[in-house]
């Protein structure tokens, strides 16, 4: 596992290629498996592929410009009816698809929507949520561009290990 790990980095440019549904699927298996508070499952996924839809989520935040380059944007969404741990839930969920992705050979990024930062279509989860209908009970915490890596990036190295940020007991 340390090696997908050490795999994983932030990829914001993509060959042009389709992912296999073989390896979307995996990918959103790994996202269902992940952990909730009290196993609540409360998040949903959109798959979006459609080039209009990617280029208007490219403009949801000043750093969503590549999102219009993926093959598929995975949209986080939480009901709220459901759990009450939005963040910390759709966060987990979203490194296992930063996990899975490395693992099958593909690249994620991590586009913040819920709080984001407000760029020229104004507040961005109002913007995701008109733009792709979900409904009123819904947030989206984050978009995730999946795609082939343009280029490998290179992987962690032991170097960045800091035991000085490691406390035995006490800070």
């Amino acid at each position: 596992m340390l090696e997908v790990i050490r795999q994983r980095r932030s990829i914001r440019k993509y060959i042009r290629k389709d992912i296999e549904k073989e390896r979307l699927n995996e990918i959103l298996k790994a996202a269902m498996f992940s952990p909730t508070a009290r196993g609540l499952r409360p998040w949903e996924f959109i798959l979006v592929t459609n080039n209009e839809a990617k280029q208007q989520l490219s403009t949801a935040t000043p750093y969503a410009g590549f999102a219009k380059e993926a093959p598929v944007v995975i949209v986080i969404c939480y009901d709220t009816t459901k759990g009450n741990r939005f963040k910390e839930d759709c966060s987990i969920c979203a490194e296992n698809i930063y996990l899975e992705a490395a693992n099958q050979g593909l690249g994620a990024c991590f586009i913040q929507i819920a709080e984001g930062t407000e760029g020229s279509v104004g507040e961005p989860e109002a913007f995701v949520k008109n733009l792709l209908s979900i409904p009123e009970q819904y947030r989206v915490q984050c978009l995730m561009p999946i795609g082939y890596p343009e280029k490998q990036p290179e992987p962690h190295k032991d170097k960045e290990f800091d035991e000085g940020k490691i406390h035995d007991e006490k800070f």
